[in-house]
């Protein structure tokens, strides 16, 4: 089960109050079929540890690797996924289509 909105945040906070860096990645924008939608999102810390989905197979490890980037220059990126419907299954993206995503630092 996907964790909800309350759970990602007050992992973010929680991590953040323990000393360590937090990125929030966010689905902003998709098209075609896209396995979560517009305003999911996942928690990261510096540790790569992780709360949350922005879509599943290798697109959520790529999101955690950039968050660990963006927690430590503090610089956001958006980054953005999209595969043919054909090669999908391929790459770990179970609908095909694409998907834009936001990643932050959580500033306190």
């Amino acid at each position: 089960m996907l964790n909800r909105d309350e759970d990602i945040l007050k992992a973010a906070a929680d991590w953040q109050a323990a000393g360590r860096g937090v990125a929030l990645a966010t689905v902003v924008e998709t098209w075609g079929s896209a396995p979560r939608p517009a305003g999911s999102s996942l928690v990261i810390n510096e540790d790569g540890t992780f709360l949350g989905s922005v879509s599943g197979g290798c697109v959520e490890g790529a999101v955690v690797t950039e968050a660990l980037d963006v927690i430590a220059s503090g610089t956001p990126k958006m980054l953005e996924f999209g595969v043919a419907d054909e090669t999908a299954w391929n790459v770990g993206l179970s609908c095909g289509g694409t998907i834009r995503v936001y990643v932050e630092k959580v500033m306190s």
